[in-house]
């Protein structure tokens, strides 16, 4: 493990962010002048692209492996970048999966794989990077709900209840946190052209639209530069609180 390196920027942990809302979330906090931790969990490749995206637009980032549903995996990744950097002063709990499916055809595995990644992976890194941020007497944690997790959604029971889930996370941990100057904020965005939504059929995407009242779908990038704000100095009186970010759908 490498020693404490000495930076004045700010150290920003984006879990998931391979690809997608963390891309752009990493992206947006580097060019914040943050100095960004890219966590991934399968593509290397990808985590290396965002990586090198950061790095050609005159960011900082430096990309590190962990599966988020491990609690003594999490320990062991986020205790590596606060002995590397010496702290954390932004978290980002944005790794995620879906894996739909009615409700009474849905496989036990296919429900616990959403939730030990979307509410337990989030879990895990608020408790193991908490000390930090309490011995720091400050810090910024943002979590990725959902409009699913707010209004629910046929079809996808586990990732609803995970990311209803992250909002009742994040509350409580607010108000736990609030005292050392920590804020915990929570977004949740509606539908965004991301590789998932992209999957979809475009039934499935026409018929989407039409419950937008804006009548599009967002943009990653709109989503990064909330979270960006939220984890800003410009925050800092903002606790507790869950954003939708989906052209009016909640």
């Amino acid at each position: 493990m490498e020693e404490t390196q000495k930076t004045t920027k700010k150290i920003a942990v984006v879990t998931g962010a391979s690809r997608g809302i963390g891309r752009a979330v990493a992206l947006e906090l580097a060019k914040a002048g943050a100095l960004v931790v890219v966590n991934y969990s399968g593509s290397e490749e990808k985590a290396e692209e965002t990586r090198q995206m950061i790095c050609e637009a005159g960011g900082e980032a430096v990309i590190r492996q962990c599966n988020v549903a491990d609690f003594e995996a999490t320990g062991e990744f986020i205790g590596g970048v606060i002995k590397e950097f010496g702290r954390i002063d932004i978290l980002v709990n944005n790794a995620g999966v879906t894996k739909d499916g009615l409700l009474m055809r849905m496989k036990e595995a296919d429900f616990d794989r959403v939730i030990d990644i979307n509410l337990k992976g989030a879990f895990n890194c608020i408790r193991h990077a908490a000390g930090q941020m309490i011995r720091q007497r400050g810090g910024r944690i943002v979590n990725l709900s959902s409009v699913v997790g707010l209004n629910g959604n046929a079809g996808q029971a586990n990732y609803a209840a995970s990311k209803a889930g992250v909002i009742g996370l994040t509350k409580s941990a607010a108000k736990e946190l609030a005292s050392r100057g920590i804020t915990v904020n929570a977004v949740a965005p509606g539908f965004i052209n991301t590789d998932m939504t992209q999957a979809l059929s475009e039934r499935v995407r026409d018929e989407i639209l039409k419950q937008i009242p804006m009548g599009a779908y967002g943009e990653p990038e709109d989503v990064a530069k909330l979270v960006a704000f939220l984890a800003s100095d410009d925050a800092r009186y903002i606790t507790g609180q869950v954003i939708s970010i989906d052209g009016g759908m909640a």
